[in-house]
């Protein structure tokens, strides 16, 4: 039987000299004991010639478990019971039984929760450790435990990129000078700035540690996170049977001042006369604060139809670094391009001011392609809208969310919602939400769906061919209401897409065929969506 176990353990019985025949044997001696022979003797080591070895082991008793003492001073230090029941064969607080194989393990496992409590000089060692006198080929040991001053970090240094906008440090990652320090969490968080776009890290956080002083130091570099990003859209024109060209464009110019703002220009045309325009400004932690400010504007115009422009002036708050709240002001004038009415369609000029308030929760994950793994943000709007001399108070809401769900590492299902809903006595066609087309509903032009409710349901199942390219299935379904015209339906999308990322950018296409309940598949309602997100 000791042969046996001996020829399992050191296969090899030629060596290339005697200093590997004696590593050899010292590293079969420690992985025995590792098992569980710790009684194990070196009965007998001759050198037989002058390339010939004996050696002699007597194993003894295999000691397959060991029960360790005084561990419910653990949870006087903060590991929790059920952590560890985890570890134990038993469900006693004051000791745990583990097979002794696993002894190593467990004690790393005590020592890495210590340390990451905020002393990362913690030892855990097992004293006294003797055979059983209760059970058969089992251990007993006391667990002791010498805990030091916690540490908290006194300093923060950042190494390469210096002008870094430091209250990203305390309200995006969490990291500031008075927490606790604890490794794997300060990592783990420092990685996080990676999802900001405008920095990386470019190696682990370092700790420098004196006396009276835990000094950290991040290893960051500056990235251009500046983006342009173009859509193109080729439909078939139902009443003249020629292919249309239509699309948008987006200019995000972000941290160019090394102060984390955002500037953001989109424009947008449908093909038909439909244009977008919009401008952003964020401008986030002012002087060091968790308060940031955004302003918004943006004109919309329907061919001949109406033209609205939208205002918007928000303050945020971040409570942490998932959570985010908002309120402010945002108003709406609308003008009526018509020379007289339409039929179905109800314009009139009006004048709408409101109380906005919201907020936005966010989990980012370490992933380049799909960076925010779950996202949910609500927008309350409380105001009245001004007809002439006639007002009407009126409820608006919106809300997006999103959801990752990460199967595997090549398989993902994607979830997202957007809904919105408006609530007045009467409503007006250029007052309503509008929606449709590749970040809303696929399978539709650009905001050609008008809606006093609606709610857009997109599903994709995502698989990763390579690090920089995937493929995924588009499966939306939505369902709205128009107060105007009376109108309630449900629409549907089907279709793929592939998504690349190169050199110049994100390259994603879509193909998807959109139609509404009831209504019979035709080829010609087939969108092919052509994007390129540039980052400069």
């Amino acid at each position: 039987m000791e042969t046996q176990v001996l020829n399992q353990e050191i296969p090899a019985t030629i060596f290339s000299n005697f200093l590997s025949l004696q590593d050899a044997l010292d590293t079969l001696e420690i992985r025995l004991e590792k098992k569980g022979y710790i009684e194990m003797e070196k009965k007998h080591f001759e050198r037989i010639s002058d390339t010939a070895f004996f050696a002699e082991y007597q194993l003894n008793t295999l000691y397959d478990k060991i029960i360790i003492h005084n561990t419910g001073q653990l949870i006087d230090l903060g590991i929790s019971p059920r952590e560890l029941e985890s570890i134990s064969a038993g469900k006693e607080i004051n000791h745990i039984v583990i097979p002794f194989a696993a002894a190593e393990n467990v004690l790393n496992f005590i020592n890495r929760k210590l340390s990451e409590m905020g002393d990362p000089f913690v030892t855990v060692v097992l004293e006294n450790i003797k055979p059983s006198n209760e059970f058969s080929n089992t251990l007993e040991a006391n667990l002791e435990v010498e805990v030091n001053n916690l540490r908290k970090v006194t300093g923060i240094k950042i190494m390469g990129y210096e002008n870094f906008p430091k209250a990203f440090l305390r309200y995006t990652a969490g990291i500031r000078e008075g927490m606790l320090f604890q490794r794997e969490k300060i990592v783990e968080r420092s990685f996080l700035l990676d999802n900001l776009g405008f920095v990386q890290n470019i190696k682990a956080p370092e700790v420098l540690f004196t006396p009276e002083e835990t000094e950290l130091y991040l290893y960051l570099e500056k990235k251009s996170n500046n983006l342009f990003d173009g859509i193109i859209g080729f439909t078939t024109n139902e009443d003249t049977n020629k292919l249309e060209l239509n699309g948008y464009v987006n200019l995000q110019l972000s941290n160019n001042l090394n102060f984390g703002e955002m500037l953001q220009l989109q424009y947008k045309n449908d093909g038909n006369l439909q244009e977008q325009f919009q401008v952003n400004v964020e401008l986030p932690f002012l002087f060091q604060s968790p308060i940031g400010l955004e302003l918004g504007l943006e004109f919309f115009k329907r061919d001949s139809t109406f033209l609205t422009v939208e205002k918007n002036a928000l303050a945020n708050y971040h409570f942490n670094t998932r959570t985010k709240v908002f309120a402010g002001y945002k108003d709406y004038e609308s003008k009526n391009l018509l020379d007289s009415q339409q039929a179905g369609n109800f314009i009139e000029d009006f004048n709408s001011a409101y109380l906005v308030f919201g907020g936005n929760y966010s989990i980012p994950q370490r992933n380049e392609l799909f960076p925010v793994k779950t996202r949910f943000l609500v927008s309350n709007e409380i105001g009245v809208r001004k007809v002439g001399e006639m007002k009407t108070n009126q409820y608006r809401v919106a809300i997006r969310a999103s959801h990752i769900f990460n199967l595997n590492a090549n398989n993902s299902i994607f979830i997202r919602n957007h809904s919105g809903y408006l609530n007045s006595e009467n409503y007006l066609t250029n007052e309503l939400f509008r929606f449709g087309g590749i970040n809303s509903i696929r399978g539709f032009d650009e905001n050609s769906i008008d809606a006093s409710l609606f709610s857009v349901f997109n599903t994709e199942y995502r698989y990763l061919l390579t690090r920089n390219t995937f493929l995924h299935t588009i499966t939306d379904l939505a369902y709205f209401e128009n107060r105007v015209t009376q109108i309630e339906n449900k629409i549907y999308s089907f279709g793929v897409g592939v998504g690349l990322k190169t050199n110049a950018g994100l390259f994603k296409l879509n193909v998807a065929n959109g139609f509404l309940e009831g209504q019979d598949f035709q080829f010609s309602n087939t969108k092919i969506h052509i994007s390129l997100t540039s980052r400069f």
